[in-house]
This record gives structure tokens, sequence and C-alpha cells, in this order.
């Protein structure tokens, strides 16, 4: 075949016999007895051989013609049926839909709420994964990743679900035995929990204060690639952690953790990533958008 075979064509090579003959065709189209003339050219171009036999009263399908009239009748319906399918899909939160987190926000936040979605929209099947390493989407077929930072790459979609800030905190036994920093400089003196989780380099902190911006390398006896771990290893009094909000909320709220240099913050909000647009999967909507609401009402938003 010279040119790219169009559906456009067969459609028309369609009609044209349906009606039998080029003027009634183009009469059904809304479209001139010309333009149907040169779409049945190109296709019998593109297709190598005669179509159709023409007379001044009748048109008759050659042999070719009427197996090429088949061909095109299924070929269409099954474009047809695709084009359902998928519409159908762009409305209905059905099939599976496969979801990633951070192992810490993932258990305390995500899993819950997948739990809620779950009961909400029973034809939906969540395959839900953990992991502490930045998940290439398409590589993996994660359809969403539910992910604690405000680095996202450029080709990547995605909606802000809730605020959140990682801040410096201790247990107040540390800061009893070692004194609380003064200066974020003085962080270097400090026994820090370092952690490596997901896209965050490892020992520097990156931080907002008075004077905007600043980064700072810290280091200290204990270090994970578990943020629960760090947590833990805290609430023991082994040394300062930069954790999110929404991990240690509790434990200042009971005195078990203290801020320290509470001037000095990472803005690390939780977001929705995922590689398609909402748009274009129903599935993949609903569930962002349940997600956002219940995180709105555990106050996360």
């Amino acid at each position: 075949m010279k040119d790219l075979l169009q559906l456009e064509d067969l459609r028309v090579f369609c009609l044209v016999v349906r009606k039998g003959g080029f003027a009634a065709a183009a009469e059904a189209m809304a479209a001139s007895p010309a333009y149907v003339s040169k779409r049945i050219r190109v296709l019998e171009q593109c297709l190598g051989c005669r179509l159709l036999d023409r007379t001044t009263r009748r048109i008759a399908m050659t042999e070719r013609g009427e197996r090429i009239h088949d061909w095109a009748g299924k070929i269409l319906q099954d474009v047809e049926q695709m084009s359902v399918e998928i519409g159908t899909a762009r409305e209905q939160a059905r099939g599976i839909i496969r979801i990633s987190s951070s192992f810490g926000f993932g258990r305390v936040h995500l899993a819950p709420a997948l739990g809620e979605l779950a009961r909400h929209y029973p034809e939906l099947s969540i395959r839900f994964e953990v992991a502490d390493c930045l998940i290439d989407l398409a590589q993996e077929g994660i359809d969403l990743d539910i992910r604690v930072g405000n680095e996202i790459a450029p080709q990547l979609l995605a909606r802000k679900l809730a605020d959140n800030r990682r801040i410096l905190c201790a247990a107040p036994a540390y800061v009893a035995g070692h004194g609380s920093p003064a200066t974020l400089n003085a962080l270097s003196q400090h026994n820090c929990l370092v952690i490596k989780e997901r896209d965050h380099p490892f020992g520097v902190w990156r931080l907002t204060g008075p004077q905007g911006e600043c980064s700072i390398r810290v280091q200290g006896a204990l270090a994970a690639n578990h943020g629960e771990v760090v947590h833990q290893w805290a609430l023991q009094g082994h040394g300062i952690m930069l954790r999110s909000l929404w991990d240690v909320a509790r434990e200042l709220e009971e005195g078990e953790l203290v801020q320290v240099l509470p001037d000095y913050y990472l803005q690390a909000d939780i977001w929705a990533v995922y590689p398609e647009k909402l748009a274009s999967s129903a599935k993949l909507r609903v569930c962002v958008e349940f997600i956002q609401q219940y995180f709105r009402r555990g106050g996360l938003a």
C-alpha cells in the first residue's frame, strides 16, 4: 500500500454501497459528490485495486470490492466497539488500579484511605505497593503514586492533596542531655538521625528559614533507610530527626518529642502523581478525588 489506509475512506466506501451511488452518499454526508469520488479514488489507490464498477445509472462492487466491503464492515464495527468501551471506562470507576507510596505514610494514612475507597467503589481492584525509593511509574506499571515531597519530575502530572512540613525534633531526654541547637550550623555538633528516604539526598537537609532556603550536611551515629526506624530512635533519645508533621503531631502534642530550631522547616506537601490525565480514566480520577477528600476530613489538608 502506497498510502496509509484511512478509516474515513472505508466509511465513505460502505456508505456509497449502502446508498447505491455517489450522489446519495454525498447527500447523506452533507458533502459534494466530488469529495465522495475523491475518497473512493484514494482508497482504491491505497489498496491497489478497483472497488466499484461505475455506469451512468448504477454502481456495482467488483469481486475484490465485495471482499474489502466485508473487511471494512468488520473493521468499522470493531472501532465503534472500542470507542464505546473506552468511553465507558472514562465514566466508570472499575478495574485494576496500581497505587504506590512510601512505607510510613502508606501504612499510617494511605492504607486506611484505600480501605474506604474499596468500600465505596466495589468494582475497583486496588493493588497497593509501598517502597522507600523513588518509583518509575511507567516502568513499574504504577497508575498513581502518593508521595511526600515537592520535587516532581516535569513529565509527570500531579495534584496536591495536603499541606505538610518536615520539622526538626528530638526527645526531651536528648535535649536535656545535649542541649538544643541555637543556630542551624550548631546541628553539626549534634547527633542527627539521618535517613535515606525515596528521592532525598543522604545526610543533607535542605531547609527554609528566616534567611530563605539553605542546605546543611549533618551526621550522627545512627542512620537508616526507613523513616519509622529513625522515628523510634528519636523517641528513645538518640538524636535529632527531620520528620513530617503528619508523623510526629501526636508525640509533639503529648510531649514525647519537642521541636528544635522552630524557625526552620522543609516544605514537603503530599501529592498524587500520575502519568496520564485524570480525564482519561475514571478510576484514576475517582481515586485521586476520594483520597484528597479523605485527607481533608482527617485534618491533613
